[in-house]
């Protein structure tokens, strides 16, 4: 691959933290092969009514495994109860793991098919050999009240057709625009309040509409005593800095009217220290509250969100505590919103998400539901059936690896996106993007090479997933410092104020705009197959084919700095095609198709 014309800092991109590295991946790796382990492996993951469901269970370790049973209900009651039905598993084989250095047992269990509508709740467990003794699946509990709780929702319940041709604008509130008339404010920190309201947003749907996006992504905007909100003090109500009930109301109203979505970040794993229900429950020891949360000793010692003690984790066991998340994320889509993005999804019960997608539909039978689950493909996949999908956070690690840190050739990143595009279902909804809230900006990471975004950009919005744009992208927002320094994390740096000077007159928005339109201009771009059709990893030349029917669109991109002619499949078109982004010439040559990309340059070629 070619040099770019300056250096790359050299900055540590921790999308995935520590997980990553080799013994983080040798741990997880153990965790998830010894004991007992279900892991969300059902066939298949999204049933359908009607359809047998097959469970499959591993035993590993110094402890021999006699049988194995599944516990299981249809009526929504709880399968530790005394009317769960048993079901005996079957050993189908044992392989050696050379890993583990030890054996490794696959059991399974085939669930009868189930009448739409039915929520069938689980248990998995295996028994010692010449003991009375279970141990409960994923959890290694020694009691069904304490094991993992496995669920599925049976039901022809499809990920919604809007979704998969939304252009999402991601917003950060508090960063993105006071209102007109009203300057930002200067907080002394970084992590002070800037003044971004609702009624900014609001003022800005015309050019959110005129940028191609047919959808918004907010931050959380519940009361909430942080810039951020994701530590909320009452899921009921509006953050006063940001604006009111009224103005949220005002603001659906007129998104929608613009044919505009509107998307809610929701955090269902954890709120604020300052919740009252918390404070109740660390003050009373006869609170109601108190089961509303995970206590390692009580008062001062629980559970929470990562090492924060501002963020307690929730009980979201069958109980009050998931009642009223679920009552609280009814009412928001009562008041006209489209979508939830759910923060952390990987924290919160599997069992939970399904509840919360029978509680949504109910409500919004087309709600898109998508999860931030930042960590492997496979725990990624498990979430089909439970939520449309996740945010796709392998692909944006991939771009960034491939055109901003230039760590990767077009080869590697051609084997990756192809293995990726295979594992994962075509029903399994994954939006993707270049960066957000909680990582550096790729025109940082990139050493603030436009051509790098420009054409990272291009791919992006010619893949499958809903692409996702982080607002200021677009105008070539950058910052300062990495947001990872070591230990510390400096997530303000990737969330400043929206440079709303440099929009006029924006080349770099002016071609975003003309991705967006393109790509919803072409069906094939959103619902086409993906084939590779050129690589020269050396010369730092690509291109892939985007069909659907009869219609094809070309994507062609050259990294290098010197121009490059890239050969085509002549037969893709039916008349001559042209470059739409960026008008590269194009001809005919020994029966191929060729287009001459400049330097650092793509092509869009329909």
């Amino acid at each position: 691959m070619s040099q770019p014309p300056f250096p790359i800092p050299e900055i540590e991109d921790r999308i995935f933290g520590t997980l990553t590295e080799l013994d983080q991946r040798l741990t997880l790796y153990q965790e998830n092969r010894l004991g007992v382990q279900h892991l969300h492996r059902a066939v298949p993951l999204d049933p359908e009514p009607d359809r047998p469901i097959t469970l499959h269970l591993t035993t590993a370790g110094p402890l021999p495994y006699e049988e194995a049973i599944c516990l299981f209900t249809t009526d929504d009651s709880d399968p530790a109860g005394k009317g769960a039905h048993v079901l005996p598993l079957r050993r189908d084989r044992v392989e050696w793991d050379s890993l583990l250095w030890g054996y490794v047992c696959h059991w399974s269990v085939t669930l009868p098919p189930q009448p739409a509508g039915t929520m069938i709740r689980y248990h998995l467990a295996a028994r010692i050999a010449g003991t009375d003794r279970w141990i409960f699946a994923d959890n290694q509990a020694l009691t069904a009240e304490e094991a993992t709780d496995f669920a599925l929702w049976v039901d022809d319940d499809p990920v919604p057709d809007w979704a998969w041709d939304a252009v999402v604008y991601h917003i950060f509130v508090d960063r993105f625009y006071p209102g007109d008339g009203r300057p930002w404010q200067n907080p002394e920190k970084p992590t002070g309040f800037y003044g971004g309201t609702l009624r900014g947003v609001l003022q800005k749907l015309d050019y959110i509409r005129d940028l191609g996006c047919n959808a918004i992504w907010l931050s959380p905007i519940f009361a909430s005593p942080s810039y951020h909100g994701y530590d909320a003090t009452d899921l009921y109500t509006i953050e006063p800095r940001l604006g009111t009930l009224a103005d949220f109301r005002e603001l659906i109203e007129a998104a929608h009217a613009r044919g505009i979505r509107v998307i809610l970040d929701f955090v269902a794993h954890h709120w604020s220290h300052l919740h009252p229900t918390f404070i109740s429950a660390r003050e009373d020891p006869q609170s109601p509250y108190r089961d509303w949360y995970v206590w390692r000793r009580w008062p001062d010692e629980y559970e929470m969100f990562f090492t924060v003690r501002s963020m307690p984790k929730l009980n979201l066991r069958p109980g009050p505590a998931r009642n009223y998340l679920l009552q609280c994320a009814q009412y928001w889509l009562e008041q006209g919103v489209d979508g939830y993005r759910l923060d952390f999804a990987q924290g919160p019960p599997r069992d939970f998400w399904a509840d919360f997608r029978r509680a949504c539909r109910a409500v919004r039978p087309d709600c898109w539901l998508f999860g931030e689950v930042v960590h492997t493909a496979a725990l990624q996949k498990t979430f089909q059936g439970v939520l449309d999908g996740t945010l796709d956070f392998l692909l944006a690690w991939a771009l960034r690896e491939t055109f901003a840190r230039r760590k990767w050739d077009l080869a590697r990143f051609e084997a990756f996106l192809a293995a990726h595009e295979t594992y994962f279902p075509s029903n399994f909804c994954r939006p993707a993007f270049l960066d957000n809230h909680d990582m550096d900006r790729f025109l940082f990471l990139a050493g603030n090479d436009v051509d790098a975004l420009k054409i990272a950009a291009l791919i992006l919005f010619t893949l499958s997933g809903p692409p996702i744009l982080y607002y200021g992208t677009e105008v070539g927002m950058t910052q300062k410092q990495p947001v990872h320094q070591g230990e510390r994390s400096f997530d303000s740096e990737a969330r400043q104020p929206m440079r709303w000077e440099d929009v006029p007159n924006s080349a770099l928005c002016e071609y975003f705009r003309r991705l967006i339109a393109l790509r919803r201009a072409h069906p094939a771009l959103r619902y086409g197959v993906r084939r590779l059709v050129h690589l020269d990893a050396e010369a730092g030349t690509y291109a892939y084919l985007r069909t659907l029917g009869e219609e094809s669109v070309g994507v062609a991109v050259n990294l290098s700095s010197q121009p490059r002619w890239i050969r085509l499949p002549r037969e893709a078109w039916v008349k001559m095609p042209q470059d739409w982004l960026n008008g590269s010439t194009l001809r005919v040559q020994d029966g191929a198709l060729e287009v001459n990309l400049s330097p650092k340059s793509g092509a869009l070629i329909a």
